[in-house]
């Protein structure tokens, strides 16, 4: 078992003294980040844990949640350790352990085994156990396992499905194993979770009911603080679909359609005080992990906004900006092949423009979902179309030159028959030469793909003329060169920094 204390140059978590402090503060801002585990009682805990801290000769620290169960430790009841925001350092690294991650926790062990996982990742079963154990404390299928032990939390008291369909819902192969688990991690057993559930809805403000074969549930997405939710909206409201997706006349609230590993759903998300309410329609409920992880990469509900801004900060042209907008997000993306050909459909032209053409694909090429009547998704009627349909009948649909045409196409060919995968599991750099090999795809749309899809926080989209027409309104200039070196002190955020350069544009 990797310990924090033995390696510590590879972040905060790894850092007993630092560790010891947010847990002595309650800082929950670090919530996610690190894992508390007390040896005098056998339980882990979140950093902001309400408990007594205990004394620092009793406490150990770790990186994950399964590292902790691994190490003979369940999870605390009171502060729900496994309900916090994931960690920002899944999207800060790029390399296997980070990957690994992103797609355990999209359910691709669930799906598709550890022999899935690595054929994803390009690595042999026993290199990736290795690293994972050396890395994060716990191999592929203890890190599995620990997610399904928080996908099964969900089901058992936010639906009222029976606790035996709930087990292979989360992706259990047995009764016997799931009830192993539960009572290993939550120390309860599942009907005991069931029995405090009602409570446990009342207080949080959630309901689930049951649609046919799938469910509607309304969940609490926590985030660290703080969130410019009216920004990320209104980013997600200029370039809406319509069916695909919809805004609140408000403002207040995005929705949108889900193409998921066992079928359709659709996601209501509003931003409240300390978390988003997310209204879920899932035809599958197996899909539950996966469309919660999908909708925070998409709000970037896991950012760090206090490494952001005091990096940003730091800069004397950013600095107004950073202290009247805390909280920027980098808008992320629930389908990589989808995200690409938007990208491709944005290129060149305003952003008005590309919605109307995105508009056009789905209305003409579209999946379209059961109706529904009521409920805050009841807007959303439309899948955006699979990369299949656009490579087989996208000429009936687009417009403009032929040879941008013919670009689309080819590459929603290349995305369907696997020729290029875009997921979150994808390396950035071997992503990015394989995007830029393709036709019609040039550097600007490679890295845009890169920041929203895989998350990479340091991105800085120097061709973009508008983000340099926001850097020339700050003082910075628009010549390429010298904005990138001045971005240098930027880094590892770039990605936001530009965000707030396009937000200078705008005003």
């Amino acid at each position: 078992m990797t310990e924090l204390t033995m390696v510590r140059e590879q972040g905060i978590w790894r850092d007993t003294e630092r560790c010891y402090r947010a847990v002595a503060s309650r800082d929950a801002r670090f919530d996610g980040q690190f894992i508390m585990a007390v040896r005098t009682t056998g339980i882990y805990c979140r950093p902001s844990c309400p408990a007594i801290t205990p004394k620092p000769t009793n406490v150990r620290f770790y990186p994950t949640s399964a590292a902790a169960q691994a190490g003979g430790y369940r999870a605390c009841r009171r502060c729900l350790p496994d309900a916090v925001p994931g960690s920002p350092e899944w999207n800060l690294r790029a390399d296997l352990a980070a990957r690994a991650m992103r797609l355990i926790a999209d359910g691709t062990v669930e799906r598709e085994g550890v022999p899935g996982l690595a054929k994803r990742l390009g690595y042999s079963e026993r290199q990736l156990g290795r690293v994972l154990t050396a890395e994060l404390g716990a191999g592929p299928l203890a890190l599995a396992r620990a997610h399904r032990a928080h996908s099964a939390r969900l089901l058992i008291e936010m639906s009222e499905l029976p606790l035996a369909d709930v087990a292979f819902a989360a992706g259990f192969a047995s009764i016997r194993q799931f009830n192993d688990t539960i009572r290993e991690v939550f120390a309860v057993t599942p009907s005991q979770l069931r029995a405090a559930a009602s409570g446990v809805r009342r207080r949080a403000g959630t309901t689930a009911t049951e649609v046919k074969a799938g469910a509607r549930l309304s969940l609490r997405l926590p985030f660290r603080a703080p969130l410019d939710a009216a920004g990320v909206l209104r980013f997600f409201a200029d370039r809406a679909v319509p069916g695909v997706e919809d805004v609140a006349a408000d403002g207040g609230g995005y929705g949108r359609t889900l193409r998921l590993p066992h079928g359709t759903g659709a996601a209501w998300l509003t931003p409240r005080d300390g978390h988003v309410r997310c209204d879920l329609r899932l035809a599958d409920v197996r899909d539950l992990s996966s469309a919660v992880t999908r909708v925070r990469r998409l709000l970037d509900l896991d950012a760090d906004p206090a490494a952001v801004h005091r990096v940003l900060g730091a800069d004397p042209a950013l600095a107004p900006l950073v202290a009247a907008t805390p909280g920027i997000r980098v808008p992320g993306a629930v389908d990589g092949p989808e995200l690409v050909l938007r990208a491709m459909l944005g290129q060149q032209v305003s952003v008005a423009a590309a919605r109307t053409a995105a508009g056009k694909l789905a209305a003409d090429l579209g999946e379209r979902l059961p109706v529904e009547h009521d409920g805050p998704t009841a807007t959303l009627t439309t899948l955006f179309p699979s990369p299949a349909a656009v490579a087989e009948r996208g000429t009936e649909v687009l417009r403009g030159p032929r040879r941008r045409v013919d670009a689309i196409r080819a590459v929603a060919g290349a995305l369907a028959s696997g020729e290029v995968e875009v997921h979150v599991g994808r390396d950035p750099d071997e992503l990015r030469a394989e995007l830029l090999a393709l036709p019609g795809i040039g550097p600007w749309t490679a890295d845009y793909v890169l920041m929203r899809v895989l998350g990479v926080p340091d991105v800085l989209l120097t061709g973009d003329l508008v983000l340099r027409k926001g850097a020339a309104a700050l003082g910075l200039g628009d010549d390429v060169d010298g904005l990138t070196a001045r971005a240098q002190a930027w880094r590892p955020w770039r990605s936001y920094a530009g965000m707030y350069l396009w937000r200078a544009s705008a005003a």
